[in-house]
């Protein structure tokens, strides 16, 4: 498995230097020694409420949050991102999970026909270091920013504000960069993914969590997405995982990601949690085995089958 020394892990400028030590383990945690990252995503009750949670196709255990918090317990995961408040109700559970905490978030009753997207931060950023300080195993923020909306300059200032705090308290951030708005006639155009890719960069971001493009007459998905991890520069790319699909079709995809399109890991939620918990922690080891590991398609079909096991460790 491929792994990195603490003295690897390049340190942001802003990091102070008595937070340095505490950057280097929380990098090295969230990316469990690789470098890379496997983000459980658990932000979506709020983003698409219920509906991802209970309905036809979805396992019923997903129904109750603490679904989310086995799952990432039980399988392997190098975090789990989800708003502050969900996380402040099951984190002393789960003492053992690397938290990211969603700092933004918006549901989807809005339209983009009745007003641009703007998901404002829900809170300071005090109120994650005091959970910090009472234990919780908080090692980064996440914060979603629409470009293209009329209000991507106030999401902007909050993101830059918020990743110069954080660099300074030693936690990393995740931007969720996704063009929308009025403005934008094509969210998955690979000029924009890598636009959104060079703007997290800029704003500092460690990593950023970007939609895959689309395929073009010249170019797949994965070769276009290499263009957008280039744009990253040692901002790490992630791409999101989308709604729930065939395993197998989904690890190959997420193979090319990575071995094509320079992708440096994942960013999956519903894919994993609309399963059942066997179901859902055999497809954390199976994406983390690609993802951390450089297993082939067919080896990480395996581990979800169960018919070989996958641990990080």
């Amino acid at each position: 498995m491929p792994t990195i020394t603490r003295d690897q892990v390049k340190v942001p400028a802003d990091v102070m230097p008595e937070a340095r030590e505490t950057y280097i383990d929380n990098y090295m945690k969230a990316t469990r020694g690789t470098g890379r990252l496997m983000l459980f995503a658990c932000d979506q009750k709020i983003e698409h409420l219920n509906k991802d949670f209970y309905g036809e196709g979805i396992d019923p255990s997903d129904a109750e949050p603490e679904h989310l918090f086995q799952i990432a317990s039980q399988g392997v995961c190098g975090v789990m991102a989800g708003q502050r408040g969900l996380v402040a109700r099951y984190a002393n559970d789960y003492p053992e999970v690397n938290y990211l905490i969603k700092m933004n978030s918006k549901t989807n009753l809005v339209k983009t026909t009745q007003d641009d997207p703007y998901s404002p931060q829900l809170h300071e950023l005090e109120a994650v270091l005091a959970m910090r300080e009472a234990g919780v195993n908080i090692v980064g923020l996440g914060y979603t920013i629409y470009l293209g909306s009329e209000y991507e300059s106030t999401m902007l200032a909050e993101a830059g504000e918020l990743i110069a705090e954080a660099h300074a308290a030693g936690l990393l951030v995740v931007l969720w960069i996704y063009p929308r708005g009025k403005a934008v006639t094509d969210e998955k155009d690979p000029d924009l993914i890598a636009g959104a890719a060079g703007v997290a960069l800029c704003l500092g971001a460690d990593f950023v969590k970007v939609n895959p493009p689309h395929d073009t007459d010249d170019k797949t998905s994965a070769e276009h997405l290499n263009v957008a991890s280039t744009a990253a520069g040692r901002c790490g790319l992630v791409c999101a995982g989308g709604s729930k699909a065939d395993p197998v079709a989904f690890l190959t995809q997420l193979h090319d990601q990575i071995h094509v399109g320079g992708a440096c890991g994942n960013a999956t939620g519903r894919n994993i949690h609309m399963r059942s918990l066997d179901e859902a922690v055999r497809l954390t080891k199976a994406i983390s085995a690609i993802t951390l590991a450089d297993y082939t398609v067919d080896d990480a079909v395996a581990v979800f089958n169960g018919e070989q096991d996958f641990s990080a460790e």
